[in-house]
């Protein structure tokens, strides 16, 4: 009698099936634009913690579509997977979409295993800055730039002024920083499991899902759905954690669509026009 009661009830509220809730992390890493945030700390941090505490949980599953971009948000978007992972004890499964590149790769190294098709593009563990120079422009129009400081390097690599020697070697400096942070916490996620030289695996280059795995970047080639009803049954239910879509939220979406119609790209503010196109740089590296 309780078998049948139980399984009239909706399946998200049966305790009989196995749940592998999954998190979708799509796109550039950090703010791109005020309409078109990226990826962020603060933007997955509710869903991340949804996840973890769903009633029932076996895993975690993470679908990963990422050319990379802010080290930081990067960063702190893997250290916060794998907090939860711990005090939750559960284990957490990386699955590679398109692309897992630089701080998209980072983040896939949250899960304990990655998984990927043979297509997708795995790696690049490096760091990439880069800037515009607009002094021969400004120059040719006439226009006489003012800028006033006060610290020999507030104005540093400064767009509408000469590049200084110095401030590239600075920056190279801290790029180098960064990237040790990068090869180490890489390290401590793939261990034993890294394969190859260590001067290639760090380059900066990247690879297909099927390579990747030669060198230990990656765990095995599958996919989401085919993976998880291998590992948990085919009953298992993997429901997406996804953002609200209340009044509200619909709302300002609406609102930024209207915002966009309206005004057009002409309209839109020169810093939003250069963030959209170096978003778009960073997914071009990778041919998408």
């Amino acid at each position: 009698m309780i078998d049948r009661l139980r399984r009239l009830l909706p399946a998200r509220w049966r305790r009989d099936r196995p749940v592998v809730p999954v998190v979708r992390l799509s796109g550039v890493i950090g703010a791109v634009t005020p309409l078109r945030p990226g990826l962020t700390l603060i933007g997955v941090a509710r869903l991340l913690q949804r996840a973890f505490e769903t009633r029932g949980a076996k895993a975690v599953a993470l679908s990963i579509n990422s050319p990379g971009g802010s080290p930081v948000q990067s960063h702190q978007i893997h250290n916060r997977i794998r907090q939860l992972a711990q005090e939750k004890k559960l284990p957490v499964l990386s699955f590679v979409e398109d692309v897992a590149a630089s701080g998209g790769y980072m983040i896939a190294c949250a899960g304990d295993e990655i998984i990927c098709d043979p297509s997708s593009i795995v790696g690049s563990i490096g760091v990439v800055g880069g800037s515009f120079g607009f002094e021969g422009l400004i120059e040719k129009l006439g226009i006489e730039r003012r800028l006033y400081t006060s610290g020999k390097h507030k104005a540093m690599l400064d767009p509408f002024l000469p590049e200084n020697p110095d401030d590239v070697a600075r920056l190279k400096t801290l790029q180098s920083e960064i990237h040790a942070m990068f090869i180490a916490l890489v390290k401590k996620s793939r261990g034993a499991k890294l394969k190859g030289d260590e001067d290639e695996l760090f380059s900066g280059a990247y690879w297909t899902g099927e390579k990747s795995i030669t060198f230990g970047l990656s765990d095995a080639i599958g996919d989401l759905r085919s993976v998880l009803r291998a590992r948990f049954g085919d009953k298992v239910r993997m429901p997406l954690i996804a953002p609200s879509s209340g009044m509200l939220t619909l709302l300002g979406r609406r609102q930024a669509a209207d915002a966009l119609n309206g005004i057009g790209i002409a309209g839109l503010a020169a810093e939003d026009v250069l963030s959209a196109l170096e978003a778009r740089a960073i997914w071009a590296r990778y041919g998408f």
